[in-house]
């Protein structure tokens, strides 16, 4: 199967559906409530003194929320609604006509790095490329605009932190004072261009 992006690129993977991938508008965000976000977590990590220390964890991840919480549907729309206000750009996955993954880029965390601010693929159509296909075009877009690095606060749990790794990201000794403050628990991560 292809996956078919916003620069008209295709690219093979391993896919029981043909899977889509386009620009969003902005008032698109809402659509983010047809991601499923449920996840089984044991594995997890945390940072000791610029080391990656992995534990056992019970961190199941429950579907979006409607309580104004973090995982709540309307705190994550209000996020994608300001990196769309810092030019950004959203990309949504579908599968047919349902919204199964989607990719915030913000270009200008700082002078020389863009930020991969949100990545969500849908439980049942995860490990089937794309994530991967999501986050290539999320580095062709920082190379673009001249970003020399791109940034990531990953959930600390073994399936983001291990997908972050092996497409380059490493833990940065150096985070961003801002994102660290509001999500000290994720493994900050950053990605040479």
């Amino acid at each position: 199967m292809q996956l078919e992006g916003p620069t008209g690129s295709c690219q093979n993977a391993a896919m029981t559906k043909e899977v889509m991938v386009r620009r969003l508008k902005p008032e698109d965000v809402q659509r983010i409530r047809e991601i499923d976000r449920t996840e089984t977590v044991r594995v997890g990590y945390r940072m000791d003194q610029g080391r990656l220390i992995q534990m056992d964890v019970v961190w199941d991840s429950s579907p979006w929320r409607d309580d104004g919480s973090e995982h709540s549907f309307q705190h994550r729309i209000e996020f994608l609604e300001r990196v769309l206000t810092d030019d950004g750009t959203l990309l949504g996955a579908f599968a047919g006509e349902r919204l199964v993954g989607l990719a915030a880029f913000r270009p200008r965390l700082t002078e020389t790095m863009g930020q991969l601010a949100f990545l969500h693929v849908s439980n049942g159509h995860r490990r089937r490329g794309i994530a991967t296909w999501l986050v290539a075009e999320i580095v062709q877009m920082a190379k673009q605009s001249g970003a020399q690095e791109l940034y990531v606060s990953a959930t600390p749990s073994q399936s983001a932190v291990g997908f972050y790794l092996s497409r380059g990201f490493r833990p940065t000794r150096d985070p961003h004072p801002q994102l660290l403050e509001e999500e000290p628990d994720d493994i900050h991560m950053t990605m040479r261009l």
